[in-house]
């Protein structure tokens, strides 16, 4: 039994299949995926419906994800009498210009495809997602989250941290954001190539950045928190 975490795997399909071959994933293994599993990529529909197979595959909340299910939603409503005049009123329609310039377009593409049934089931999956999770292994504890600590003080407790905080402001790789040395803070959302200029797992004070870029030529990294053993493809 092993635990691995990967993200922002961004509808690269073929990398996520290839991955969780590389890494044998196992019913009795456990994969946590930071976030950011839909937009710019070709697949993104085909990676979610992959993970909703897969009882030991737990999502974090990415802000790509968050964007899909907010647009997707208000798409799929029937259209009525009542309706057919505000569906789209001017908010949504810009929310939804800005999704598909961030790279929604695939995602859409994808969804439209599927039957009425599978969209609920799709965008059920998606509402359930965590915001983050902690993990205790031996002495150490791996508190997983999309972006980061936004906003940090000493003391503030994780409810208390804004889905913002969490999903969009990025995480500081030189701050040591915890006393305790068994502590450690994996985030994605930020390609490590923007702090190092590889496309590899970051590691830095208690901080491990583990988003490689898998749709910007980059590579999609994963981690199992066991043996601290990088994988990538």
């Amino acid at each position: 039994m092993a635990i691995y975490v990967m993200s922002d795997i961004h509808g690269e399909y073929d990398k996520y299949c290839e991955m969780l071959d590389k890494i044998g994933l196992s019913d009795d293994d456990t994969l946590y995926v930071l976030g950011d599993v839909v937009d710019r990529g070709p697949r993104p529909i085909d990676v979610l419906r992959d993970m909703m197979k897969r009882p030991n595959v737990y999502p974090l909340l990415g802000n790509h994800d968050l964007l899909a299910l907010d647009v997707l939603k208000k798409l799929n409503v029937e259209i009525t009498e009542d309706n057919y005049a505000n569906h789209l009123d001017t908010d949504t329609m810009s929310e939804l210009i800005d999704w598909l310039r961030d790279g929604g377009s695939t995602t859409l593409s994808q969804f439209r495809e599927l039957s009425n049934d599978e969209k609920s089931d799709v965008l059920d999956y998606i509402e359930d997602f965590a915001l983050c999770e902690a993990v205790d292994i031996g002495s150490k504890t791996f508190l997983l989250v999309h972006a980061g600590l936004g906003n940090f003080r000493r003391g503030k407790k994780l409810r208390e941290y804004t889905l913002r905080e969490l999903i969009m402001d990025r995480h500081d790789p030189d701050n040591d954001y915890f006393e305790d040395d068994d502590i450690f803070v994996i985030t994605g959302h930020t390609p490590t190539v923007i702090y190092t200029g590889k496309d590899e797992i970051y590691h830095n004070k208690h901080n491990i950045f583990i988003d490689c870029g898998a749709c910007m030529g980059g590579r999609l990294a994963c981690l199992c928190l066991d043996t601290m053993e990088e994988f990538y493809v």
